[in-house]
């Protein structure tokens, strides 16, 4: 599983026809009649469920007041989403400007320092973790754990698949649920195939080419991005820089299976372009299942 690096600084420039407004309104719609979590009015009103603590512990009123803050403990946690994958923080803040305390996570340092710039240029308070997914390791249980953009396909072998639903299972909050795309073998092995795509832009340019590897289901491409060196419309000097990338491609029985296997509780599937059933020919697939074990 690679983390993106040089191609971090221009993932928005690539990625800026991204509906992430239509998919955080599709989420959102899947939140209310799925999940648990609930969005707040306004950043204060997380503050103050975040910082209300009784006024005198020796206060008569002392076991009301702790019994409340126990109880704003529970609804900061049951409120609490966390985006997988969340790279450089467009969907997080989509999210967060939603009403949702989100943070995000992933494994790129080069991604999270981006989108820990565009909260702050947004004036949005968004904490962002750098972890690997397959490790996931958070402070409490959230209410809603999310991961969009083909994130989960960077998982290549069932056993990190499943080990990673694991943990997601493991820190939602009771009742709970997850939410996550994927991109399915349809795609790579008959859309995508073997295509090189190439795009020019003023201050960068990139070309794509895609092999599709039958046996495992493999999706490589490799990245060649050239880079603008110097604001000056004159100069035209690029950097030239590689990365390579894998993900594999998945159906949805696999996934299902994925789901059921480390715990979770499967609830449904919906096409991400249609908002329908999934068919033979759906390209990403959303899955949508609960917490499952905890009372």
């Amino acid at each position: 599983m690679e983390a993106y690096s040089d191609f971090a600084t221009v993932y928005d420039t690539f990625m800026d026809e991204t509906p992430y407004d239509v998919w955080g309104d599709f989420i959102d719609e899947l939140i209310r009649k799925y999940g648990v979590s609930k969005a707040y009015e306004s950043d204060n009103e997380v503050a103050l469920t975040r910082d209300t603590q009784p006024d005198n512990a020796n206060n008569a009123d002392s076991v009301d007041g702790s019994e409340n803050s126990y109880e704003e403990a529970i609804d900061e946690e049951r409120n609490l989403v966390v985006e997988l994958g969340c790279g450089t923080g467009s969907f997080t803040q989509v999210m967060k400007q939603k009403g949702y305390d989100i943070m995000g996570i992933d494994m790129s340092p080069e991604m999270l320092n981006i989108a820990r710039n565009k909260a702050a240029d947004a004036g949005l308070d968004i904490m962002y973790l750098e972890q690997d997914m397959r490790e996931l390791d958070l402070y409490c249980t959230a209410g809603t754990i999310i991961s969009v953009c083909d994130s989960v396909n960077y998982l290549l072998e069932d056993d990190d698949v499943i080990e990673t639903f694991k943990l997601v299972n493991n820190f939602l909050f009771p009742g709970g649920i997850f939410i996550f795309d994927f991109n399915t073998l349809h795609k790579y092995r008959d859309v995508i195939g073997d295509a090189t795509i190439a795009e020019n832009r003023d201050e960068c340019s990139f070309i794509w080419d895609n092999y599709y590897h039958e046996d495992e289901h493999i999706n490589e491409y490799d990245l060649t991005i050239f880079v603008k060196t110097s604001d000056n419309a004159e100069d035209e000097l690029f950097r030239r820089f590689s990365e390579t990338h894998y993900q594999r491609g998945y159906t949805l029985d696999e996934m299902r299976e994925f789901v059921e296997a480390a715990g979770l509780e499967y609830i449904t599937a919906i096409d991400v372009d249609s908002h329908e059933k999934p068919t033979d020919d759906s390209e990403r697939i959303y899955i949508i299942a609960r917490e499952h074990g905890k009372s």
